[in-house]
């Protein structure tokens, strides 16, 4: 009898996040503390995946700086929870370090509705992020990450092909398989391994990705002068708890009285960095900024 013709999916067997973890064998039958506890151990386990792979992390932040630094953009591209990740990631620069919008930016397959309800279907489109770069007019300055947790999403696959043809730097993040193509110029592999539910990548291999997102972030963004110690020195006091935490680092670093802090905080224009380049080098406002300007915003050089 003559088989059918079927159009199967691709077979993912082979995709480390997609096999069984041993230890939640008979999970469901546990205690809601154990298995709570299982979950926690397996959280311990893509933190150590992360902590192997900083050498690749910290060679394609150091990468995407000269370019960052030349008015270049850094697009994280991925769908499902891999998209929303990239999504999150992003959207917490501009508040967090006075980046402007649009440097850093997150695509999701599906769009912005994608963020809230699942368009996982959209994922199989290789090109399908075309049209979105196509509106940023990519260049060689720009840098695109693919994030796809088992490594086969041929959206994020695509991203990398499509970034790479503009001369983009091009790095691939994933916790599964580093497949034969594309071949970015960065590859950060978290090897997490299965999951607690069978390729549920939400929950170790996207706990390992927002890890890794995180230092891709914040490595730059200190490189980026963003940061004295442990300080977000660039931060602009926008709303009450920004005004707060401005204060407080003006009265850290200038050992100030809170109302004096506000009081320099007010003459910097709501700028801390500003403000404490004001205060340490007896200048005014122009004065500050001039030397913030000639030292790419390091306060360290400005202020020594």
């Amino acid at each position: 009898m003559d088989v059918p013709d079927m159009n199967l999916p691709p077979d993912r067997s082979h995709v480390p996040t997609e096999g069984r973890l041993p230890e939640a064998t008979g999970s469901d039958a546990l205690p809601t503390a154990d298995f709570l506890l299982l979950m926690s151990d397996q959280d311990a386990v893509a933190a150590a995946a992360v902590r192997k792979a900083v050498p690749q992390i910290a060679a394609f932040v150091d990468a995407i700086v000269r370019r960052f630094k030349d008015n270049g953009r850094v697009f994280y591209a991925g769908a499902g929870t891999s998209g929303r990740l990239g999504v999150l990631d992003a959207s917490e620069c501009p508040p967090t370090f006075d980046v402007e919008p649009g440097r850093v930016v997150g695509i999701i397959a599906g769009g912005t509705s994608a963020l809230t309800v699942s368009s996982e279907g959209l994922e199989d489109d290789r090109r399908g992020i075309a049209d979105v770069f196509g509106r940023f007019d990519l260049t060689d300055r720009d840098t695109v990450l693919g994030i796809t947790a088992g490594g086969t999403t041929p959206y994020a696959l695509g991203a990398i092909e499509l970034g790479a043809e503009k001369g983009c730097l091009t790095g691939l993040l994933t916790c599964g398989i580093v497949p034969d193509e594309p071949k970015p110029d960065h590859v950060l592999h978290l090897q997490t391994g299965p999951e607690v539910l069978v390729g549920s990548t939400r929950l170790k291999a996207g706990t390992a990705t927002k890890l890794a997102l995180n230092m891709i972030s914040t490595g730059l963004m200190v490189r980026m002068n963003k940061t004295h110690d442990d300080l977000m020195v660039d931060l602009r006091a926008t709303n009450d708890k920004l005004e707060d935490r401005a204060a407080r680092i003006l009265m850290w670093m200038l050992d100030l009285s809170r109302d004096d802090a506000f009081r320099m905080l007010e003459a910097g224009e709501g700028r801390v960095k500003t403000a404490i380049v004001m205060a340490t080098k007896g200048v005014d406002f122009l004065e500050a900024e001039d030397l913030l300007d000639e030292t790419e915003g390091n306060l360290r050089k400005a202020i020594a």
